[in-house]
């Protein structure tokens, strides 16, 4: 997508250079991540208003330190170093660094020497987040010390002849307080952007590109459901109308009533034509007997894809086949930490492009998963549906531990259903990033109505996460916990015993297979 405004944010390796990015879209300048090995034609063909250089777990002055092949300084734009940033940038004009006494991590206090713009308005003892083990120990000639902490006496660095600036500290991270207008003042006051970059321009200027890439091409798109294609989906048929074609395949392992609200959605809220197939005793069918998670996958990803592969044959006009692919995906598709090796390959839908010899689309390509959402309510999908737990690929099959059947799955699906219900009545369920059941392979003994019932037990699961990567067990309140346990066993035949997971990420993985 052509971005008439944009920064170019070039990254060293450090963990947090995904914020950066974030942070600089949410102050409405459009940010683009690139790998500090970039070339200089490349970086100059991108034409940013400005450049941002991230951290590094690195030292500048190590054997095999990241550093450009070329004087980023000379692209005659403004530059901002952070922490490993602040280092190059001293080292690239004739300053010294050295180890720290000790490593510097956590929280700061940032006094101001001077504050005409990069922390105009920023105000004073205000605190900053630090993650460093080298110091920037003398400043190279022409730049000013305009900003210092106890620990760090060269904190913000200025040359403002150049339009270099750099910080020690982490100005993307939640910590540090007035870290966003910090970078505001470099991209507003500094790099003079105008700002604009909104999930409603973004829709404009997808739409004028999709009808350009595509033509009279039709498009096909595997409509699972989830946040990411339903509104790829939507924002696909704004741009080409009836030359979409979506395909919605139950597999028999979705959630109570899932299938059925996503056809709805899409024929009687947006008036988009979706082909729905039935396929759940195809899926179940195959995965009889088998208890292994992996083979589960991979009988439920291949009989996806022989099925879709069908059903797509009937429309031949259908060049292109759309996927969801965000921008952490692309990313995480590029070696971006030097020498190291691609962290891993991304797609979508495993093994169709490849199978099916369509060419693709990916409309959300630059999009992180926050900004897909609030596309998503500019082209008005449902909050409730926007603000959508998670839900696996595999769907129910690796919620039910073991063998699968028809009646397993539907004592699930019950008490699924009440699960979510008593976290949204109790105003819980925003604070989550993921909650569901699962029905264990266990039965223990209770007793109902003065009977002997030997029934299976159910695990509750909830955690906070920002990407899944990590996650925290969620701390459940007690009589939400009791309200819900109570529900189950007296409303879903099949379960007597409730249990909650506790498990935080890692050791534990956040499903169960």
């Amino acid at each position: 997508m052509h971005i008439a405004e944009k920064v170019v944010i070039l990254d060293f390796g450090s963990q947090y250079t995904q914020l950066i990015a974030r942070k600089v879209r949410e102050l409405g300048v459009y940010a683009e991540l690139h790998p500090y090995s970039i070339s200089e034609e490349q970086l100059r063909a991108l034409e940013p208003r400005g450049i941002i250089l991230s951290g590094s777990p690195s030292s500048v002055d190590e054997e095999n330190a990241p550093h450009p092949s070329f004087n980023v300084f000379d692209c005659g734009v403004p530059v901002l170093g952070i922490c490993y940033g602040l280092q190059l940038v001293g080292t690239s004009f004739g300053g010294s660094v050295g180890t720290a006494a000790r490593r510097e991590y956590g929280r700061a206090h940032l006094q101001i020497d001077n504050d005409e713009d990069l922390l105009r308005d920023v105000p004073q003892n205000s605190q900053v987040w630090m993650s460093h083990a080298d110091k920037l120990a003398e400043p190279p000639a022409g730049f000013s010390i305009i900003g210092h902490t106890e620990s760090a006496p060269i904190c913000v660095l200025r040359s403002a002849d150049k339009r270099v600036f750099g910080v020690q500290f982490h100005p993307e991270v939640h910590h540090t307080a007035a870290g966003k207008k910090i970078l505001g003042n470099f991209l507003f006051g500094i790099c003079h952007c105008s700002g604009g970059w909104s999930p409603e321009t973004f829709i404009e200027a997808s739409i004028r590109d999709l009808r350009a890439q595509l033509g009279e091409d039709g498009v096909i798109c595997a409509l699972s459901g989830g946040v990411d294609s339903t509104v790829a989906a939507i924002l696909l048929h704004r741009a080409i109308g009836d030359k979409l074609h979506c395909i919605h395949i139950d597999n028999g392992l979705m959630r109570k009533g899932e299938s059925a609200r996503v056809v709805e959605l899409f024929k009687e809220h947006f008036k988009i034509s979706i082909d729905f197939v039935d396929a759940g005793a195809i899926f179940l069918e195959r995965l009889a007997g088998v208890s292994d998670p992996e083979k589960k996958r991979k009988i439920i990803g291949n009989t996806f894809i022989e099925i879709f592969e069908r059903e797509a044959r009937a429309f031949p006009d259908s060049k292109w086949l759309a996927q969801g692919t965000l921008y952490p995906d692309v990313i995480e598709s590029v070696s971006f930490k030097g020498p190291s090796a691609t962290i891993k390959s991304h797609h979508n839908v495993g093994g169709l492009p490849e199978r099916m010899n369509f060419k693709l689309v990916e409309p959300f390509r630059e999009l992180f998963k926050d900004e897909v959402r609030n596309v998503g309510r500019a082209l008005n999908v449902p909050e409730d549906f926007i603000r959508r737990h998670p839900f696996p690929g595999p769907g129910l099959a690796i919620r039910v531990p073991g063998e699968l059947s028809q009646e397993r799955l539907n004592i699930l699906r019950e008490a699924d259903v009440i699960y979510i219900e008593e976290i949204r009545r109790a105003g819980l369920y925003d604070d989550i990033w993921q909650a569901f059941a699962v029905l264990l392979p266990v039965q223990s003994v209770g007793v109902m109505g003065d009977y002997r019932t030997y029934e299976y037990v159910c695990a509750l699961r909830a955690v906070t996460s920002t990407d899944g990567m990590t996650a925290d067990w969620y701390p459940m309140p007690y009589d939400v916990l009791g309200r819900i346990s109570n529900r189950i066993i007296n409303e879903v035949r099949g379960i007597n015993r409730v249990t909650y997971d506790i498990s935080s990420k890692p050791p534990a993985t956040i499903e169960w297979e």
